[in-house]
């Protein structure tokens, strides 16, 4: 899954959606996906803070690409902030925490700080600090189309649906911005949570439309399909994810039903013995178990 430090996306990008690695999702698209999109973050900060370019703040361009088309100029919270993130990866949130102050101490306007800080906040259930750093990032960076996906995704798990959707088009306006698929697909699932499948549905499209295999939204086309009674789309949209990442237990109960319909028994069982064997714990095994006794 790594990738060539050329490509401007750094290796071992697994399970950090916005990293432009559609096949590196596989294993953190689990149940809740929020967390999934919340570990994004933390890849979309290191492309950031990578090798295109310099580190630190964007430069004000006065046009929608929030400087990503020009070097970057460095910032003394960079290095506090790759140890944070690293931290945090490792699940040392106590020391991460330590760095990432450290980071804003060092330059209090950095909007990276600010959006990983954020991040780390809303993990330790301080949902009213992670709102005050997400809000300082963007106002360090109105053009940083991860920091406005960020704030949206917080502003959407606080059901503020209608200004967590302006910030992912916000994000959306970017021209530059390398992962337009995650803001997209995080635009989807916050219509999904309002009840609004036809919104939605456009969203999780517009993704597919420029990252064909990013596997959350072939996820939810496939789950969207299945709604609708559409079975065979909704086949297609799973042998479309397992191209592009592997069985979750989600993945796994969709298919059992999906293919129970087409008639597929083969298939059904199949599926039924992956779910059982790979996530016995899984909640969906008792979905399974009560699905059988229909």
């Amino acid at each position: 899954m790594s990738n060539s430090s050329q490509t401007c996306e750094p290796s071992n990008t697994a399970a950090m959606p916005d990293s432009g690695n559609a096949t590196a999702l596989a294993f953190s698209f689990r149940r809740n996906y929020p967390s999934a999109v919340l570990q994004a973050l933390l890849i979309t900060v290191l492309i950031l803070l990578g090798g295109c370019g310099g580190s630190g703040a964007l430069k004000e361009t006065g046009d929608d690409t929030g400087g990503l088309g020009e070097p970057k100029e460095e910032s003394p919270a960079d290095i506090y902030v790759k140890l944070g993130i690293a931290y945090m990866r490792e699940g040392q949130y106590a020391v991460a925490l330590r760095k990432l102050k450290q980071g804003l101490e060092a330059d209090p306007q950095s909007a990276e700080a600010h959006n990983v800080i954020a991040l780390l906040y809303e993990r330790l259930g301080e949902n009213g600090l992670a709102e005050e750093h997400y809000s300082q990032a963007v106002q360090y960076e109105p053009d940083n189309p991860f920091v406005r996906n960020a704030w949206g995704s917080f502003l959407c798990k606080r059901k503020k649906y209608a200004q967590a959707d302006e910030q992912f088009m916000k994000a959306l306006q970017n021209p530059l911005y390398p992962t337009p698929w995650v803001a997209s697909t995080n635009a989807g699932l916050c219509a999904r949570r309002t009840g609004d499948m036809g919104k939605a549905e456009k969203h999780f499209r517009q993704a597919l439309t420029t990252n064909a295999r990013f596997p959350v939204a072939l996820y939810q086309m496939a789950d969207i399909s299945f709604e609708q009674g559409d079975m065979m789309s909704s086949r297609a949209y799973l042998q479309r994810y397992l191209a592009a990442a592997e069985h979750t237990p989600r993945t796994l109960w969709l298919g059992v039903r999906v293919e129970d319909k087409l008639g597929d028994q083969n298939t059904v069982a199949s599926y039924k013995m992956l779910l059982r064997s790979k996530f016995p714990d899984a909640p969906e095994v008792q979905l399974l178990r009560e699905y059988e006794r229909r």
